[in-house]
């Protein structure tokens, strides 16, 4: 899934990166949250090793409406063999609202809405038998100190082959559950590391065995290029379940790197 592109800035900006803040503003941290009037940029280049011939770019940009409250746009784009064949991937919005957030202790409602594939591989727009509508409602939250954070989550997610189609339920996974947690550290004022888990579980009595649960695994490194600015890389690892009782790990892992910037 994701392949490293912007590795290179690790080099281009080292520099920049003696000029860090003590006190970040972006710097990787799970709970961060624009301040009013801010915007937030973070892209991303990944691929996976298993297929090396296929690389993805996104891009998260959000915005922050009060102190408290954002909301975010995503989206990404595929290639496949050096362009042969391209993919407009999700195009998804959500916001979040922090009813928590005056002292170390956060706690944020989320909820959002995301149309999967635009243009799948070899496919027309928006086609029906491609694209899925999903509506995704949950919370976040987690304690936040000067060097470290700890993070948890909770979603559930619907989705059906129309953006409005409740009673009908048309895919073999229309209910999902997300539970997940992050972890960050701060080693220095340049350097910090961040770890994810999550566990998606369908819900539905009628989905497919292989498919009922999986875990994705992370692992990153951020530097600092200054208080506003960083840039990362990350390892990814899905494990799925197989049987009852039973989990396989994916072969290979997915690898990538991002910049993120608040202005």
């Amino acid at each position: 899934m994701k392949k490293i592109a912007l590795t290179s800035l690790l080099a281009v900006f080292a520099v920049s990166g003696a000029q860090a803040a003590a006190k970040n503003v972006l710097d990787g941290n799970p709970l961060y949250m624009p301040q009013k009037n801010h915007f937030v940029s973070e892209t991303y280049l990944e691929s996976h090793t298993n297929a090396t011939n296929e690389a993805t770019l996104g891009e998260r940009f959000g915005y922050g409406i009060t102190d408290r409250a954002m909301v975010a746009v995503e989206t990404s784009f595929s290639e496949l063999d050096a362009f042969d064949t391209a993919s407009w991937n999700e195009v998804a919005l959500d916001g979040a609202y922090r009813v928590i957030g005056d002292g170390a202790w956060k706690l944020d409602v989320t909820a959002g809405y995301g149309v999967d594939a635009m243009r799948a591989y070899h496919t027309d727009f928006l086609d029906k038998d491609a694209t899925f509508y999903t509506w995704t409602a949950g919370v976040r939250g987690g304690y936040v100190q000067k060097d470290w954070t700890l993070m948890g989550r909770l979603n559930f997610i619907y989705a059906n082959t129309e953006s409005f189609n409740w009673n009908e339920d048309e895919m073999w996974a229309n209910h999902i559950m997300n539970v997940g947690f992050s972890g960050f550290w701060k080693m220095s004022d340049y350097w910090s590391g961040v770890v994810s888990a999550d566990y998606y579980k369908i819900l539905d009595h009628y989905s497919r065995p292989a498919a009922a649960g999986s875990w994705d695994l992370s692992a990153g490194l951020n530097l600092n290029l200054d208080a506003t600015k960083y840039v990362g890389v990350y390892v990814t690892k899905e494990v799925n379940h197989v049987a009852k009782g039973e989990w396989k790990a994916a072969d290979g892992f997915g690898f990538g790197a991002k910049f993120g910037i608040d202005f």
